[in-house]
């Protein structure tokens, strides 16, 4: 099935080396508590709506074919019994109050959105990054795209959290140059409290994918009162350590809050669950705990 895609971003520094493009689709099969593209984790088309945006121009209302928009004192309000998600509203809304959040291309059309971005991602020894979401739930749209990146001598980066079948991680794996894989607590229990699913697929994943020699950038969102505590942290260090591969680059990524709008833009509340921004000397702390063990770690990236 070919997934929807909820972003294109071009001229991204922060996917892979180089500037690259990166390809967004929609379908998670987590739910962490704190993602910061809650457009991503339904794979259906969804609608978004910005009410300090709104100016009550009424397109959106005239347009629609279900009569399921409605003008009242909070904006316009949908009515998602009637709403057939057409797109309609979002098209005529002229200041861009109403948005949609997925759409459908196929591999040459995409192909051809990329090689518009050829000179940047030449100049700069970039490529073409595949985020979501998470891009394994679709890997037969996946290993395509990988394929025609590949034939024209691309670079490819797979962004993941690892919870996928064994089989398609290690195909996809073929035809991958780096994977950008999450490591976000090392407690089963703790991480199905803030993601949803267990930790022991994803962990076991990463430990398959380290025996093929594969290019992984570990990463870890760090998370006050979540995993920025020493203990947790280190539990984390001492199983990349352990990995059967070649020290891997750990990319340390603190947390915030900025995502709160985008789900006011999807009719629902953000609830932080007690979840703060690091403290710098946790960063800090975090950076030696690995370096300590030889693992090269940074903020950010």
């Amino acid at each position: 099935m070919i997934p929807l895609i909820f972003d294109i971003k071009r001229y991204a520094i922060n996917d892979g080396p180089g500037i690259r493009i990166t390809i967004f689709m929609k379908g998670c099969p987590l739910s962490c508590k704190w993602c910061h593209n809650p457009e991503s984790q339904s794979v259906a088309a969804q609608k978004l709506y910005t009410e300090k945006n709104c100016i009550g121009a009424q397109e959106c209302i005239t347009v629609c074919p279900e009569n399921a928009l409605e003008l009242t004192p909070k904006g316009i309000v949908t009515d998602f019994n009637a709403c057939t998600l057409c797109g309609k509203c979002a098209d005529v809304c002229p200041t861009k109050a109403m948005e949609m959040s997925g759409t459908m291309y196929g591999v040459e059309e995409l192909i051809e959105i990329i090689e518009k971005e050829r000179i940047h991602i030449e100049h700069s020894g970039g490529g073409v990054t595949f985020s979501g979401g998470e891009p394994l739930m679709h890997s037969g749209f996946l290993l395509e795209m990988l394929q025609a990146c590949g034939e024209k001598g691309l670079h490819r980066t797979v962004d993941t959290s690892g919870f996928a079948d064994t089989k398609t991680l290690l195909e996809v794996a073929k035809y991958t140059e780096l994977f950008l894989y999450d490591v976000k607590h090392m407690d089963s229990e703790v991480h199905k409290k803030w993601t949803g699913v267990s930790n022991r697929l994803i962990l076991e994943n990463l430990k398959m994918l380290a025996e093929t020699n594969a290019e992984i950038n570990i990463r870890i969102p760090l998370i006050k009162n979540v995993n920025a505590d020493e203990k947790s942290v280190t539990e984390i260090a001492e199983f990349v350590a352990a990995l059967s591969m070649k020290k891997p680059m750990v990319n340390i990524l603190p947390y915030h809050n900025i995502a709160a709008n985008k789900y006011s833009k999807l009719g629902s509340s953000y609830n932080e669950f007690n979840m703060a921004e690091p403290l710098e000397e946790e960063q800090n702390k975090a950076l030696a705990i690995f370096e300590g063990l030889g693992i090269k770690a940074e903020i950010g990236g």
